[in-house]
């Protein structure tokens, strides 16, 4: 198989994806490396990975699968995009159950685009006193940022597009392309 035919879009989602920004080989390798990271700065301590629902639970499989270490695990339920673009008024839809106080806490996005979602979680976490707290993400978007919120741990900074895939979704649609990709603007505007 050519790269050209490794790289294109699958027939079926030709008329809504644009192209593919990010390969599945390109994730796989990236998130293994990203773990190897967070190990070695973790040191073996015992984490809570705290996940925001739902866009993260790809990431977040493919990544917890991979840390040799021994970990918690919780959920926050945040929403604010609903069926649009525009990010709108933030939701908590879950909340914590595991204590986190006096813990190494690892946060994990699928993206951080302007910083509101993060900007909103970060106190709520802050609050419960976490020994340490530290960011990880997918997708950084910096073009795009509002809010001065930086991630500890990035699997790949990307440019101002609108992508889907690999649990990002448009409309609670394309989470489970194996890839990120790039939304054509008709699909979304």
């Amino acid at each position: 198989m050519s790269a050209k035919q490794k790289n294109s879009v699958p027939l079926r989602w030709r008329k809504e994806v644009e192209r593919i920004l990010i390969t599945d080989e390109q994730l796989v390798r990236r998130v293994k490396t990203l773990a190897r990271e967070i190990e070695k700065d973790f040191r073996g301590r015992e984490m809570v990975v705290i996940s925001l629902l739902s866009g993260t639970v790809m990431f977040l499989a493919d990544l917890i699968r991979h840390l040799n270490l021994p970990l918690r695990l919780d959920f926050i339920g945040v929403s604010s995009y609903g069926s649009g673009t525009a990010s709108g008024e933030l939701v908590f839809t879950k909340e914590l159950r595991l204590d986190v106080r006096g813990r190494d806490v690892l946060l994990v996005d699928d993206i951080l685009d302007t910083g509101k979602t993060l900007s909103r979680v970060l106190p709520k976490i802050r609050a419960l006193e976490p020994r340490r707290l530290k960011i990880c993400v997918l997708l950084d978007k910096p073009a795009r940022r509002v809010e001065k919120i930086r991630a500890d741990y990035v699997g790949f900074a990307i440019p101002d597009f609108f992508v889907v895939g690999y649990g990002l979704d448009f409309a609670e649609r394309y989470r489970n392309l194996p890839f990120v990709g790039v939304l054509h603007p008709h699909v979304y505007q």
